[in-house]
């Protein structure tokens, strides 16, 4: 049984940066280097979609400095990010909602997304202005203008539809809930809850990640 599909929710940023004495927007940029190591890792154990939740529709209830770092950051790295990817022939994927995101991201967002569009590698995926019934109330809206709304014709219209299920959600910083990801893919996740911040993650903890789950019976109801 191999991991395919290894969705991170990646919390404990903030905490990570105070434990540290610095500014929580430091934790942020921690946070994205250690994706980086990640991906790495995931791609070189075979791993064929890896998906963090960085940033949900409920984060912008937070202070206006933080959100407002959070979407320079965005804004300056994704276009870079892609470029690497690229020459590393993986793919990206930005999976969340374009409302309250500024026209000039979106624009960024789906540049990003076009630059790695021929990739055959790892997809990465970047859960962004995401929620999970957020996602599942968008497509049944464009599955119910269809003409009908089930499992099937929801499932067509998720982000992404591409993506399948996810295997295996871990989630960092001790925190033991899902926080709307990816509800609809993860009906049959196995679930991994890992003591350590986010920004403390490295390239051995793909590996425990993957010994994990297949240590693991998935039995899918049956």
């Amino acid at each position: 049984m191999s991991l395919k599909h290894l969705g991170v929710i990646a919390d404990g940023n903030r905490r990570w940066a105070k434990a540290q004495g610095l500014p929580s927007i430091e934790g942020h940029k921690k946070g994205l280097d250690v994706i980086k190591t990640l991906v790495e890792s995931a791609a070189k154990a075979g791993i064929e979609y890896i998906t963090f939740y960085v940033f949900s529709t409920e984060n912008w209830g937070r202070s206006e400095k933080e959100v407002s770092y959070i979407m320079k950051l965005a804004e300056t790295r994704i276009v870079k990010y892609a470029e690497k990817l690229k020459s590393n022939n993986a793919k990206l994927a930005i999976l969340g909602s374009k409302k309250k995101v500024s026209p000039k991201l979106a624009s960024l967002m789906k540049k990003a997304e076009e630059i790695t569009a021929d990739s055959t590698g790892i997809t990465v995926g970047f859960c962004f202005n995401y929620g999970g019934e957020v996602e599942i109330a968008d497509a049944a809206t464009i599955a119910a203008s269809e003409g009908e709304i089930t499992p099937e014709t929801i499932r067509k219209h998720l982000y992404h539809p591409g993506i399948p299920d996810v295997d295996m959600v871990v989630r960092t910083s001790g925190e033991e809930r899902i926080s709307g990801f990816m509800l609809w893919r993860a009906s049959y996740a196995e679930f991994m809850f890992i003591e350590k911040y986010f920004p403390e993650m490295g390239a051995e903890d793909i590996d425990d990640i993957i010994k994990e789950y297949e240590s693991r019976s998935r039995r899918f109801g049956k």
